[in-house]
């Protein structure tokens, strides 16, 4: 579906209906007397700042230029750009008011805010805006950072977000505060484009010789690694499928469906072989099935690995074993929309995850990207 925000500017005119978008996301409402540090932000609390940052946005030529549906995600994500202020704001004995770590938290208010405006949302609209708000405010700190560190995370936000878009949204920011570094700041941000469009990731992902080269770069702990190096053919052996999604997404109605003959290493199956319960400690179900991956593995067969597989540091952990067997890697992420979802948990009986796990999973979710494999596939069930 295609997403549109009720009280996002329409042409000819543009103007910002605030009273609709405060209806359509009333969790803005939280953020009015959210005080802010009045040497960054002499405009006043933080809700005044949001929606200085929505017309600042609205009055921008590069996002009237854009199409309907990416209009709506970029001033998404300037109205929840600060939502994470109002728990992670403290002012501390000087009488300065910080707010460290309100960008990650921001980041699931915004999921749960858009969720609440509409359940069926597509995916990748969804969790465009959720990245935007995440990355808030990096482009005028990365051009703080040494060279190859601000290169190497240039590359690697083309890959999650689009750097263009990045750039319109810190830079409607910057428009919609009152603070005496204003232009330095829409510097940096034109630095920030500047770096980039050098680096040919401002309007797409950063481009790779192969998916071998992709991988083999983001895995790659050298920031002076050449992102257009060339790597030898693809000699992989073999295939993984990692799934990723949360419990009763349709994951293995997905593998059922698509890849009827692939074997499948299947954490909840050797639970139920081995009788262990979900709640109990998981050690031992997760050293068997290693196991069984590394018998495909040995014989150079493809499989797939079935499990939630929510966050990055685990999907690491799994695409190192994989690799190391010179194994060709494609998550597969699969979600159906939060009401479904609760709707088939609470259809599973005794079997069923309490809705409060699920909630919190949902709540953490982080998405896979090119940074993590070869390929990365979305479905929706």
């Amino acid at each position: 579906m295609s997403f549109a925000l009720p009280g996002c500017p329409e042409p000819p005119r543009f103007s910002l209906d605030a009273e609709r978008l405060l209806a359509a996301l009333p969790a803005l409402r939280s953020l009015e007397g959210c005080a802010q540090d009045p040497v960054h932000h002499a405009e006043g609390d933080v809700l005044s700042h949001t929606l200085l940052v929505c017309e600042a946005l609205a009055a921008l030529p590069a996002w009237r230029a854009l199409a309907a549906e990416p209009r709506a995600i970029l001033f998404a994500a300037a109205a929840l750009h600060d939502l994470g202020k109002p728990e992670r704001s403290a002012t501390d004995a000087e009488g300065r008011v910080h707010s460290a770590g309100h960008a990650a938290r921001g980041a699931v208010l915004a999921r749960r805010a858009l969720l609440e405006l509409e359940p069926s949302l597509g995916v990748l609209a969804r969790e465009a805006v959720v990245e935007l708000v995440r990355a808030d405010p990096l482009p005028p700190i990365l051009l703080e950072k040494p060279e190859p560190v601000a290169r190497r995370r240039a590359i690697e936000l083309s890959q999650q977000l689009r750097c263009d878009w990045l750039a319109l949204l810190a830079e409607a920011d910057v428009r919609g505060r009152r603070c005496a570094d204003q232009r330095e700041l829409l510097d940096r941000i034109e630095l920030f484009r500047e770096l980039a469009r050098e680096l040919a990731c401002l309007e797409a992902p950063r481009a790779f010789p192969s998916a071998a080269a992709r991988v083999a770069y983001f895995r790659s702990e050298s920031l002076a690694r050449d992102p257009s190096l060339e790597l030898g053919p693809d000699e992989s052996r073999c295939e993984v499928l990692l799934l990723s999604g949360l419990p009763g997404a349709g994951k293995d109605h997905h593998l059922a469906a698509a890849h009827p003959a692939l074997p499948v290493v299947s954490l909840d199956r050797l639970r139920a072989r081995e009788r262990v319960d979900p709640r109990a400690e998981q050690g031992r179900i997760a050293d068997l099935a290693r196991e069984q991956a590394r018998e495909h593995l040995r014989a150079g067969r493809s499989f797939a690995w079935s499990a939630t597989n929510l966050s990055r540091r685990l999907r690491a952990r799994l695409c190192d074993l994989f690799l190391g067997y010179g194994a060709r890697v494609k998550i597969v992420y699969v979600e159906a929309p939060l009401p479904e979802l609760l709707r088939r948990n609470r259809a599973r009986g005794p079997a069923a995850v309490p809705e409060r796990v699920i909630r919190h999973l949902h709540d953490e979710l982080a998405l896979p990207d090119l940074r993590e494999a070869h390929a990365v596939e979305y479905l929706v069930y």
